[in-house]
């Protein structure tokens, strides 16, 4: 005779229900119903039974309804994460940075070529290389080698030189 062991799983024992049986609201509508039916006349259920069950029920409902809008307001949240990252690093493109490289310590330059998102971190494709955002100390300016990091209209050929737009 086999005998078989008791899980946390098991309906007789109060464990949860197996992977996706869960008691929705017309199970619980013809599960009340049914008590109702087959209740003994001679001392029937009170009134305030069936309240504190529909309570129950209601209650349980709404805090699977929160739970579901927490996923995804988390997985949004996550998202929008991936995507400032992405933004911010991609605005790096072009540009010249120092960074540690991350086998032999030194510090390195090079001219930002590509980024993507790896496992959730922004990457760099410095020069070949590929450098995590992190690892990124200094951003040098823009990589056209004039050296004029802090004139923001050098190269500029849209105005006339005297100031104005072109006209």
């Amino acid at each position: 005779m086999t005998i078989q062991g008791i899980s946390a799983n098991d309906p007789l024992y109060g464990g949860s229900a197996a992977g996706g049986q869960t008691l929705g609201k017309d199970a619980f509508m013809k599960l009340l119903v049914n008590q109702l039916r087959y209740q003994d006349p001679m001392s029937p259920a009170k009134n305030e039974e069936f309240v504190a069950q529909l309570a129950q029920f209601s209650s349980l409902e709404q805090m699977e309804t929160l739970n579901e809008n927490i996923v995804g307001l988390a997985m949004l949240q996550q998202s929008n994460e991936l995507m400032n990252q992405l933004t911010n690093s991609s605005a790096l493109i072009g540009m010249s940075v120092r960074y540690v490289d991350h086998v032999t310590g030194e510090a390195r330059e090079g001219t930002v070529d590509s980024v993507r998102i790896e496992d959730g971190l922004a990457v760099l494709n410095v020069g070949g290389e590929d450098v995590p955002l992190a690892l990124v100390s200094e951003v040098l300016g823009e990589a056209d080698g004039s050296g004029d990091e802090g004139d923001s209209d050098a190269g500029d050929d849209n105005d006339g030189g005297d100031g104005s737009a072109g006209e």
